[in-house]
Formats: structure tokens, C-alpha cells, sequence
């Protein structure tokens, strides 16, 4: 299937630091063209200068390495302003082509008041989607996931998502729910990380009961309570308080200290780190933890500049990357801004699981 342009999604607001990781992300794979972007649109696209550009980006990158974009999708086809009369039939012409037909159909909208506004409209055209492509879908065999992505009640994106090669929800985020018994909603923000930059099968290994973790910034304790959910041993560090609930569970020490200076007494299996500093601050403190063996796994947030995102990241991981190297660490960095952070991204540090 010959696709010369990639439509990717983000968080709205984050149009240009995607614009700028693809324009990165595209030569370093060997795939050139230039890239489209409109603030708070919630999606930048990619044309490459060559018939196959979009394709070749979509089989060469992994999909896991993007830090900004939710979901992608190769276009197929383009209607600024499609007949709102019938909305089936031209992209059951097109989708009817494809000899290897689809694994499953998609309907999605972009991450805006405008887009949120789009999901009834999905929700009307999903059933008679099916039924005219019926014929199309349900091949087990077949590499693809037709993605439908509305802009407006009249403007389509018809694309497809590779099954093996994306995010495994259609609009590229898990859906979760705040747990009434968790201090924080800032505990959705570590939940959402175990699901997104934690691989499906080394989670039961990774995440175990009885583990031990340090929580640095842990008050109230929203990341401290998904650890105790999971049935670890943890240390929260903060001068502030924690929630009372979660410290009657018996699973929780609090040690009032500062969480730069603190140091554990013998190496931890988890570190997490949610707290309000300069980012270089906070990857230095992740590197040495993790260079001198204080923590198997790490998970950090790194709170960013607006206006230079995805600079600022070039400047700060490779101190990290280098921190470990000179360490003899074989870890791997997984970076997403994640649905349920804000002016940040989250980091997994873990020894690389793809060796």
C-alpha cells in the first residue's frame, strides 16, 4: 500500500514540538519531506517528497519511540469537505480496494473542544461503517486497522494504523478512571505510564509484590498509592504530608527529608519522581540513582518549558544516556507525554528489555 503522508496526533498545544520530533524522527529513519502544522489543532502532518515516504516511516520507526504523538495513521485519503449526505459510500469505494482488507475499523477525533464534540458523530456512522465495510473487515491476516479520523462534521482523514506498529488504543490513551480511595489525581499520571511505556509482558515480571520503592515528592501520595495498590514496600520522601488512608495500609514509610539529599539504606527495585523542579535537575538526580545502583527501574517526570519542548529534551536525556554508559547500564529510555500530563513527559529508565 504506496501512503506519501502521515497524519499523527497530539495533546493540543504540542503541534509544534511533534512538528519538530518528526521532522528529527523522519531524517534519522531516512525518510524525507516537510511537515504541516497548525496550533492547537491536536495533529501534525507529514509529506514525504517520495510516493512511499509514509509507508516507509510507518514499517522503519517503532512506534513506542515517539515522545508527542498519541496514534498515527498513513493517508489514504483526504476530503476537506466531504457530503455530509453520505459519508459511507466514498470511503467504502476507497477501503474496498485493499485486496488484504483490515484487522478492525477505527473512528477517532482530535484532542480539542471541537474534537470531543465529533464523538456522537463516530459513535452515529460506526454501525453503518461496519455493515458497507463489512466484506473489508475482520482479516486476521491482514497488517492494518482502517482509521477514520474526523476534523469537523465534513472533513475526513481516511488512513490506516498498523496493528503491530501503534498505540493499541484508537485514540492513542488508555481510558482510565480516578480511583476514589487515591489522594491525587496525579495517580492516573503513573497508572497510564505502567500501561504505556511498560511492555504488556514484562509487566507481571517487573511489577511485583513485596517489591521495594522509593517515592521521591511522594505528599499526598498519588504515585505512593499505585505502588501499595500493587502491593510493594515503599518509602515515601517528602516534608509534606501524607494521606492518613494510605499510611494505615503498612506499606508505607514516610521519611520527612529532602528528596535530593535522601539515600537509601540498600538498593530499591523502583524509583518514581513527580515533583516541581527544573527538569536537568531531576535527570541528574534519576541518572545517579540509577548509576550507582540504587534502583532497578526508574519513572520520572520531567516538567518542560513550553515554548521548546522538544529542544529541551535533546539538551537533558543524553546526560542521562551518558550516565549510564559510563555506569556500564545496558537501560533503555522510553519518553511519552503521556494524556494525563500537562507541561511534561514521562520517563521509564529499565534495562533494555529488546536485547
Amino acid at each position: 500500500m504506496d501512503m506519501q503522508r502521515i497524519l499523527l496526533t497530539c495533546r493540543a498545544g504540542f503541534e509544534s514540538d511533534l512538528a519538530a520530533e518528526v521532522q528529527q524522527r523522519s531524517l534519522e529513519h531516512g525518510v524525507h519531506g516537510f511537515v504541516r502544522a497548525r496550533p492547537d489543532t491536536g495533529f501534525v502532518e507529514f509529506q514525504g517528497h517520495d510516493s512511499d515516504a509514509g509507508n516507509q516511516l510507518l514499517t522503519r520507526m517503532p512506534f513506542s519511540d515517539w515522545v508527542f504523538a498519541r496514534q498515527w495513521l498513513g493517508v489514504m485519503a483526504h476530503w476537506p469537505q466531504l457530503d455530509t449526505r453520505d459519508r459511507v459510500t466514498p470511503v467504502a469505494r476507497l477501503a474496498g480496494a485493499e485486496p488484504r482488507g483490515f484487522r478492525e475499523l477505527w473512528l477517532s477525533f482530535p484532542d480539542t473542544n471541537e474534537g470531543k464534540s465529533l464523538s456522537r458523530l463516530t459513535r452515529k456512522l460506526s454501525r453503518p461503517l461496519r455493515q458497507a465495510l463489512a466484506p473489508q473487515l475482520q482479516r486476521p491476516t491482514s497488517p492494518w486497522r482502517l482509521h477514520l479520523f474526523f476534523t469537523s462534521g465534513s472533513e475526513l482523514w481516511l488512513g490506516v494504523t498498523p496493528v503491530a506498529n501503534g498505540a493499541p488504543w484508537v485514540l492513542g490513551y488508555p481510558r482510565l478512571r480516578m480511583p476514589t480511595s487515591a489522594p491525587s489525581r496525579s495517580t492516573l499520571k503513573l497508572e497510564e505510564a505502567w500501561l504505556q511505556l511498560i511492555p504488556d509482558a514484562g509487566r507481571p515480571e517487573w511489577l511485583q509484590p513485596f517489591q521495594r520503592a522509593v517515592d521521591l515528592g511522594a505528599a499526598p501520595g498519588g504515585w505512593t498509592w499505585q505502588l501499595v495498590q500493587r502491593g510493594l514496600q515503599v518509602i515515601a520522601v517528602d516534608n509534606g504530608p501524607m494521606d492518613p488512608a494510605l499510611m494505615a495500609s503498612g506499606q508505607v514509610e514516610h521519611r520527612r527529608e529532602d528528596a535530593f539529599t535522601f539515600r537509601p539504606r540498600r538498593p530499591v527495585d523502583w524509583l518514581v519522581c513527580d515533583m516541581v523542579e527544573k527538569p536537568a535537575r531531576v535527570a541528574d538526580l534519576m541518572a545517579r540513582w540509577l548509576s550507582r545502583g540504587w534502583c532497578r527501574y526508574a519513572i520520572f517526570n520531567l516538567k518542560l518549558p513550553m515554548k521548546r519542548r522538544w529542544q529541551a529534551l535533546q539538551e537533558i536525556l543524553p546526560h542521562v544516556r551518558q550516565a549510564l554508559d559510563s555506569a556500564g547500564l545496558n537501560h533503555r529510555l522510553a519518553v511519552k507525554q503521556l494524556y494525563h500530563d500537562r507541561e511534561e513527559v514521562t520517563v521509564l529508565a529499565a534495562p533494555d528489555w529488546r536485547c
